[in-house]
Order: C-alpha cells, then sequence, then structure tokens
C-alpha cells in the first residue's frame, strides 16, 4: 500500500468511525476511555520498549537534550497519561449541551445543541504524549481521530494508538475511532491536510515550518497550534525573589516545550534584577543571549541578533534585551511573538492592566510563570495543543472547544415563515 491510499483508506475509516461515535452514549464514551487506561497500565514494559528505540535513533540522530526529554517516556510520564485519560472521563459530556434556547413569535422553538466536530486530525512532532491526549479528548468529545506523528516517536506512537483503537473494540466501539498514519513520508502530511470529504479539521503541533506547511496546502480548515515564541517583561518595580524564581521555572522546568520562555525584556531602571535572573539562569544552566545593553551589565553574555530574538529555541537558552520604557517593552512583545502566551512582572497594577490589554496573545499572566498556559492547569486535564489561532478556540484545546454546534427547530406543523 502506498503512502496516498494509506492515507485515504485510514481517513475513510476515521469517518465511517465518526457516524458510529456521534451517536454513542457518554457512558460508552467513559468506559473506551477506562479501557484506554487499563491498556496503558498493563503494557508499561511494551510502551517502554517501542520509547527505546525511538530514544536511540534520537540519540543517533543527535537531538538535544532537549528534544530527547520531549521524546522520553518514564513511567511516571506513562502514568500521567493514563491519569490524564481518567480525568478527561470525569468531566461532564461535553455533547447535547443547550447553548441557546428560544421560540420565535411564530412559534417555532430553537434550540442551538453542541455536537461532535467529526474527524480530527492531528500532525505533530516528537511527543508521544500528544497521541493519548489527541485520543482521549476526540473520544470523548464524540470524534475519531487521525494521527500523523513524526518520525522521532514513530515505534512509541504507534504502540500507543494500537493500544488506544483496541480499546475501543474491547466495549463495542470501532477500533477505528483511533487511526495512526504509520508512514513518517511528508507525502502523508499533504494527503492528509487535503482530505476535507473525510477530515473536519486539522490540528497541527510542531515547529514554526511545520504550523507554515500545514496552513499554506491545506484544504481542510486547520486549528493551529504555533510556535510557543513566549515573552517575558520585568518591568521597573518588582518583587524581586518572586520574579526569578518564576522566570527560572519558565525557562528552566522543561525547556523543550511550547510555554517555556524564550524571549526576555528588562526595564532600564530594573538593573539589579536583569542581574540577579540573569545569574541565577546561568546558574542553571541557561546560556543567555543579549543585546549590548545586557552584556554591559551582566557577565558572560553572548551576543544576540535579532534572529535569535525570533527563535523558539525549545532549549537552555534565552535572549534578553534591556527596553527605555513599558511602551518599549509592549512593542518588543508584539514584533515578536507567535501569540501563545507572554507574562509581566510588576508591582505597578496599572502598568499589568496596559501590558494584559495591549498584548493581544492567547495566554498572559500577572506576576505567574508562562509555563501556566497548559490544558491540566487550566483545569481542563489533558489539551489537543495552545490554539494561536483567533477564530473558533484560542489557548488550551480542551473538550469543549472540540464541539461544534448545530440548530434544532420544533413547530406545531408550521408551514412557512
Amino acid at each position: 500500500m502506498n503512502i496516498q491510499q494509506e492515507v485515504l483508506s485510514k481517513a475513510m475509516r476515521a469517518k465511517c468511525a465518526a457516524a458510529k461515535l456521534r451517536t454513542a452514549s457518554n457512558d460508552l464514551r467513559n468506559r473506551a476511555l477506562a479501557a484506554m487506561v487499563s491498556a496503558i497500565r498493563s503494557s508499561v514494559a511494551t510502551i517502554q520498549d517501542a520509547n527505546s528505540q525511538d530514544m536511540r535513533a534520537g540519540e543517533q540522530a543527535g537531538l538535544s537534550a532537549a528534544m530527547l526529554d520531549r521524546l522520553l517516556l518514564t513511567e511516571e510520564r506513562i502514568e500521567d497519561m493514563a491519569v490524564g485519560l481518567e480525568q478527561v472521563a470525569e468531566f461532564d459530556d461535553p455533547l447535547g449541551m443547550i447553548l441557546q434556547e428560544t421560540v420565535r413569535p411564530n412559534g417555532l422553538k430553537l434550540q442551538k445543541i453542541t455536537v461532535p466536530l467529526g474527524v480530527i486530525g492531528i500532525v505533530y512532532e516528537s511527543r508521544p504524549n500528544v497521541t493519548v491526549d489527541a485520543a482521549g479528548l476526540c473520544l470523548k468529545a464524540g470524534n475519531a481521530v487521525l494521527l500523523r506523528g513524526g518520525k522521532e516517536a514513530i515505534n512509541s506512537n504507534i504502540a500507543l494508538a494500537r493500544l488506544l483503537s483496541e480499546a475501543c473494540d474491547q466495549v463495542g466501539l470501532p477500533g477505528s475511532c483511533v487511526e495512526i498514519i504509520e508512514s513518517t513520508d511528508r507525502e502523508g502530511v499533504q494527503q492528509m491536510i487535503r482530505l476535507d470529504q473525510y477530515v473536519d479539521l486539522i490540528v497541527p503541533r510542531g515547529g514554526h515550518g511545520l504550523v507554515r506547511t500545514v496552513t499554506e496546502n491545506a484544504s481542510v480548515p486547520v486549528l493551529k497550534h504555533d510556535r510557543g515564541l513566549c515573552n517575558i517583561y520585568v518591568d521597573a518595580t518588582c518583587n524581586l525573589p518572586g520574579t526569578v524564581a518564576c522566570i527560572n521555572n519558565a525557562k528552566v522546568q522543561r525547556p523543550g516545550v511550547c510555554n517555556a520562555v524564550e524571549n526576555l525584556w528588562v526595564h532600564r531602571d530594573n538593573t539589579e534584577a536583569l542581574q540577579a535572573i540573569i545569574a541565577d539562569l546561568q546558574a542553571s544552566g541557561v546560556e543567555v543571549r543579549g543585546t549590548e545593553a545586557v552584556r554591559g551589565l551582566c557577565e558572560n553574555v553572548l551576543p544576540a541578533t535579532e534572529e535569535d530574538f525570533d527563535t523558539e529555541y525549545l532549549d537552555l537558552i534565552i535572549s534578553a534585551d534591556v527596553v527605555d520604557s513599558l511602551e518599549a517593552a509592549i512593542a518588543s512583545v508584539q514584533k515578536f511573538t507567535s501569540g501563545h502566551t507572554e507574562a509581566i512582572f510588576t508591582d505597578d497594577p496599572k502598568n499589568a492592566g496596559r501590558f494584559i490589554s495591549e498584548i493581544d496573545s492567547a495566554c498572559i499572566y500577572h506576576n505567574a510563570s508562562t509555563r501556566f498556559t497548559d490544558g491540566g492547569q487550566f483545569g481542563m486535564g489533558a489539551e489537543i495543543g495552545i490554539s494561536t489561532n483567533r477564530l473558533h478556540a484560542r489557548g488550551p484545546v480542551g473538550l469543549n472547544e472540540l464541539t461544534t454546534y448545530k440548530w434544532v427547530g420544533s413547530a406545531d406543523y408550521l408551514p412557512r415563515a
């Protein structure tokens, strides 16, 4: 079977599965999620065997430590995937909710009711936990999922998707509720994003190049999970210990994820904060790239170019600059942001308000780490991605964002408007 045939056949199967899943009860969908949890917990060794193949290949390919960390499936991370599915099952049914109800003067009763989107295609790179998060969320929201992961995690993704598909079979749902494209040929992505007859939404998760390729070539509607070029601004006044701790968390805790900070902007009147933040980051192994203003105030800082400020490092690297004012900070953030997440650290509530009002990113924080942009932190359980779109959904994409609606009208034999 060539790549075109593989993608088409799996998309067609997913479409058929979606038709059956649309009418499946919440109880049946929850039983499928429970079966998925059991399959994951009873197959830890199988999952880790597949993951070890990917880790060896990644090391041989020279992947960075941060990228290998994104790829690694420890027992704890595997358990986290199972717990995430359990949390999704506990949420209220997102389907059949009456969003709006009215009776027109002519007697026509109208209801706006939530329904599944249909088949959701996920194109993603290197993080195998996406396989489980996406499948679980889509299933709970009544959608079939068509997965296409990156070559770095192909063995892990296939092993996980098979377990999830078999779990659906066990409870009487079609195994094709979870389909995965096993070929890593890039042509598979091109085929998948043009199958608007069978696929209802594409969610790309990965680097800027992947997202742009999907957006520019898809005939299927796209919900972008664009690059996480997150910015932090430190104002003229702030709580220094708290700011240092939060920025360390934002960069160091998991540098290879999309909500890690990449650019740091510090007010020129807060030299103490700049020096303390950079010294703390360097002590944690972070390479700091700074402008002349930063290098003049801090030691062991490498020169930064404009390209550095436009780079999602996904590594222990950060770009830093000094700004003259809040207005200059806002302009800098607006210039380089990908629309994902920004944060301001300040004791001035008016400055915080201006920053929050004028920056139009999906998520903005005052005195908190950018790492909070996460479905779990938002109380959504797992998430399918962080949307940088302006339409349909923004920020963490959970269950409610994976539904649409239809209008239902009823009347007593009303013949005309």
